[in-house]
């Protein structure tokens, strides 16, 4: 099957380095085959962050970086229904369960455990509501309580059974089921989440090969494990690095001096930004 990438930023704001060089490898792998595709798609499920402006601001960055893509762009926010199928899927299996804890609630059962569960974010989530019974689920759903959509990742490990994930940079890595642990699939405000529409997206779009940053592979966990129990296409893994500020922490959207269009207006070529991208640590200016 031809080589298929996928550049996926969310409207939030602009461009800035960091995102220059995720581009970059997308578009550079796809590139490197003849009949390779690079394929745009906005993750703007995220509905109050988005802004209608920055669509059009990152294809124009896009543009000037020359990173061109191939077919029409995706919008998350017209999936809405491949999404809830999916999920309709895991709930049939029974594999999700509703979550009606507010952060707060977490928090606080956190402090009060001798030692909360850690993942590579830091704490992950107790269980708590995995240990409501069936009629207390119902109880609470039907009074209108707000609630997420959670994985039970022990019962999914039980039935995908050992699971690994090939990646480019760190070769062929074994699932952990709990690094992440019962990750929410969907939000109480926002509905879908990051998880499940990624999964879904890459398997819709017919992509072979998942590039993104170092700091997205403990999701990769949660990724194969959930396309094995929708039973959708396996593709390869590229985890490049990042690029650091001066902190050397992750570039962040409020570092606009390092923002595409900040560049480009003090004067910077394209092909001056993306020779950047290679040292990937610099200090904003």
């Amino acid at each position: 099957m031809p080589i298929r990438t996928r550049f996926a930023p969310s409207p939030t704001g602009r461009l800035h380095l960091g995102h220059a060089l995720a581009a970059r490898v997308a578009h550079n792998l796809a590139r490197s085959a003849d009949d390779g595709r690079f394929l745009l798609r906005f993750e703007d499920i995220d509905a109050p962050r988005v802004r209608r402006e920055f669509y059009q601001g990152i294809e124009e960055d896009l543009q000037w970086l020359n990173l061109p893509w191939d077919e029409e762009p995706l919008r998350q926010t017209n999936r809405s229904a491949a999404y809830e199928a999916a999920l309709n899927t895991l709930r049939q299996k029974k594999l999700i369960y509703p979550c009606f804890c507010t952060r707060r609630e977490i928090q606080e059962e956190w402090a009060a455990m001798s030692g909360a569960p850690q993942g590579p974010e830091g704490p992950i989530y107790p269980g708590t509501c995995l240990r409501l019974s069936e009629s207390e689920r119902k109880e609470k759903i039907a009074a209108g309580i707000p609630h997420a959509w959670r994985l039970d990742s022990h019962k999914a490990a039980t039935i995908t059974g050992p699971l690994t994930f090939h990646d480019l940079r760190f070769g062929t890595i074994g699932v952990n089921h709990a690094l992440l642990g019962d990750v929410i699939l969907a939000r109480k405000d926002i509905g879908p989440a990051y998880h499940l529409a990624v999964v879904v997206d890459d398997a819709f779009q017919e992509i072979t090969h998942v590039t993104r940053g170092e700091d997205l592979l403990p999701s990769t966990h949660v990724h194969r494990l959930l396309q094995s129990l929708l039973d959708i296409p396996e593709p390869v893994y590229l985890h490049h690095e990042l690029m650091l500020d001066e902190h050397g922490k992750r570039l962040a959207k409020r570092c606009d001096s390092l923002s595409i269009a900040a560049l480009r207006d003090a004067g910077c070529n394209p092909n001056e930004i993306l020779a950047r991208t290679d040292s990937k640590s610099f200090k904003c200016p």
